[in-house]
């Protein structure tokens, strides 16, 4: 994905004007930009990955170009955090899918709710995965700062991770009780079926002793003319 998803410019502009009007203007210009080149394209994992590290470079270059050394590793902070807000939607758009796939019946066996539950579990080491490599380019002076973020990050994981893991469990418990309602609606159908079946062997049966009835006596008339 070498062709820009986002205005990086504009964002990259955020990180100079971050010193003198906070870092929550930086966040929100970053989430922006996240969810700005994630919207209208397949949310694969693929697609996140290349999103997250596009942003994370133009925030390599707004921190560096910042000029402000002594704030680079909050403003690399609230770069992830941007991004993490933005993956919070994404993981949000896929429970709402999911839980029209199991409304519809669609069972966890299948294998594309299997990997859209799969997908969701790696949410989170794609996104950090992405921006350390990204991370990693940038060199100095921005490599003492991202050591910390980054480290940060992994000992308390990120929203995303967290919303993510608990819809999967969600979507499991949902689907454990869609698999259960139509086992007993399969239960029932299947009572049913076998009344019928009954009643339909009953009704052959009389069927067959009127015929055989008829027969006898059709065999008796002739005897007794003779």
């Amino acid at each position: 994905m070498s062709k820009p998803l986002f205005d990086q410019q504009a964002m990259i502009d955020q990180f100079a004007q971050a010193s003198a009007k906070g870092t929550e203007q930086l966040r929100k210009a970053v989430h922006d930009a996240t969810l700005q080149a994630l919207q209208g394209r397949e949310l694969s994992l693929k697609n996140i990955r290349g999103v997250v590290g596009q942003v994370t470079q133009a925030a390599n270059v707004g921190a560096a170009q910042s000029g402000a050394a002594a704030q680079m590793e909050t403003m690399l902070d609230t770069a992830v955090a941007g991004m993490d807000d933005a993956l919070l939607k994404a993981v949000e758009a896929n429970r709402m899918a999911l839980e029209r796939l199991v409304e519809q019946g669609v069972s966890l066996r299948e294998t594309q709710l299997k990997k859209a539950l799969t997908d969701l579990e790696k949410m989170e080491d794609t996104m950090l995965a992405a921006v350390k490599k990204a991370a990693a380019g940038a060199g100095e002076p921005l490599a003492g700062p991202w050591a910390q973020v980054l480290e940060k990050f992994n000992v308390s994981g990120t929203r995303t991770g967290a919303k993510a893991t608990g819809t999967v469990e969600d979507m499991a418990t949902q689907m454990q009780s869609a698999m259960r309602e139509t086992r007993a609606a399969s239960i029932k159908a299947a009572q049913t079926l076998a009344e019928s079946y009954t009643a339909l062997v009953s009704g052959v049966l009389i069927g067959m002793s009127d015929a055989l009835r008829q027969g006898g006596s059709a065999a008796k008339a002739p005897a007794r003319k003779k």
